[in-house]
């Protein structure tokens, strides 16, 4: 199995709890081929990305990737 791991560190808990909500509904109805783990610690968000292969891995990677950058651009205009 193939896996991604990335560590976002925020502002804030309040900050890194938001974008870990955000994401929720989209980890439940995951990405074909992907299981998808997330947790929140302090101010860190944690986002692990596991896959049968490269391409779905990559896939999975740049959308939640994307949903994260969405969420936080979001949070800056309000």
């Amino acid at each position: 199995m193939k896996t991604a791991s990335f560590i976002f560190d925020f502002n804030s808990e309040k900050e890194a709890k938001i974008v870990a909500k955000t994401l929720y509904p989209e980890i439940q109805h995951s990405i074909p081929k992907t299981d998808v783990e997330m947790s929140v610690s302090g101010n860190r968000f944690y986002l692990k990305i596991m896959s049968e292969d490269v391409s779905s891995l990559r896939a999975a990677c740049n959308s939640y990737l994307r949903w994260i950058n969405t969420a936080f651009n979001v949070k800056k205009i309000i």
